[in-house]
């Protein structure tokens, strides 16, 4: 299992942007929770989905709510932009042994790359 410190480095930097419904329902791709580097990226992978009933919520996070959800078996699934951003704050922070996977959201028409992560163990 990765070693979470307790205080985080730099817990307050925005990695990217997920987006969930008023009803709670968070875009994900299986158990992944979508993370995009930006708002407008977020919007363009929403339009590609089929149309929700409910209008979407896009919101920022932040590294130590990433950690957090991770902490509680949480996975994440990053574009390359919000990647880079989460994969820095590791560094910082001495986090190792993460579990890491690559992926390509189906509905997307570009086929675009994401890393999919979770904590290892």
């Amino acid at each position: 299992m990765a070693t979470i410190p307790g205080a985080l480095k730099e817990a307050s930097k925005i990695i990217g942007y997920f987006s969930y419904t008023k009803s709670g329902l968070v875009y994900c791709d299986a158990d992944a929770c979508i993370i995009a580097g930006s708002e407008m990226l977020m919007k363009s992978y929403l339009t590609e989905l089929p149309n929700s009933m409910e209008p979407d919520i896009i919101r920022k996070t932040r590294f130590s709510e990433i950690i957090q959800g991770m902490s509680h078996g949480g996975v994440y699934a990053f574009d390359e932009e919000s990647y880079s951003r989460f994969c820095e704050l590791l560094k910082i922070n001495g986090i190792k042994e993460l579990s890491t996977q690559k992926l390509s959201l189906k509905y997307l028409k570009d086929a675009k790359p994401f890393l999919r992560v979770s904590l290892a163990g």
